[in-house]
């Protein structure tokens, strides 16, 4: 059977930091929820996961961020990982897999990783079991109507059914209307980039 995992990522956020590009002092992309779906090539679901991550520079969540993701500070504080144990799960999760995302996660995820092996933590896992793909050009180009819209508002642009119960901007919620919109596309004749399954 082949498979393949869509991830999606939040990250501690302030107000304008996306216009500023998380420039402003000590505001850096710190992963604070993981979601993934790994997939059948017929996009129906196999398997979840889902971790809650304590960042480490900024260990106290902005209510900018709060009530962007719903995510709240108790609990992150009771039941979040270590950077590494969540980025170990998680990359063990993707071993031998393309996995793909609907903007440069993967990107955000390196950052992360990167800091947690300067700060000594181990990881087990490695980036270099897995393909990562950042896929969004594509279904921009496939799709045009979904240009302006974030992961989480995939299947609202694409006019289909709310996939599962919800917000955006929560991971896991948000690889279900990424998965919806994958299917919906592939159900109205277009093909995944070659090597995606």
């Amino acid at each position: 059977m082949s498979t393949l995992v869509i991830f999606d990522l939040e990250f501690t956020s302030w107000p304008r930091a996306l216009e500023q590009n998380w420039s402003a002092p000590g505001q850096l992309r710190e992963i604070v929820q993981i979601g993934a779906l790994r997939l059948r090539d017929d996009f129906s679901v196999v398997e979840e996961f889902e971790a809650l991550v304590r960042p480490v520079v900024n260990p106290q969540l902005s209510a900018y961020f709060t009530d962007l993701t719903g995510i709240e500070q108790a609990a992150v504080d009771q039941d979040g990982l270590s950077p590494a144990a969540a980025f170990d799960d998680f990359l063990a999760f993707c071993q031998d897999q393309t996995v793909l995302s609907y903007g440069n996660d993967m990107v955000v995820l390196g950052e992360n990783v990167g800091w947690a092996r300067v700060r000594g933590e181990e990881l087990k896992n490695s980036f270099l079991t897995a393909r990562f793909l950042n896929i969004r050009p594509w279904l921009n180009t496939i799709a045009p109507v979904t240009a302006s819209a974030n992961v989480g508002r995939l299947w609202q642009m694409l006019d289909l059914p709310k996939p599962v119960a919800g917000q955006e901007h929560s991971a896991l919620f948000d690889c279900y209307s990424f998965a919806a919109a994958l299917r919906h596309l592939r159900d109205t004749g277009a093909t995944l980039p070659e090597g995606c399954f």
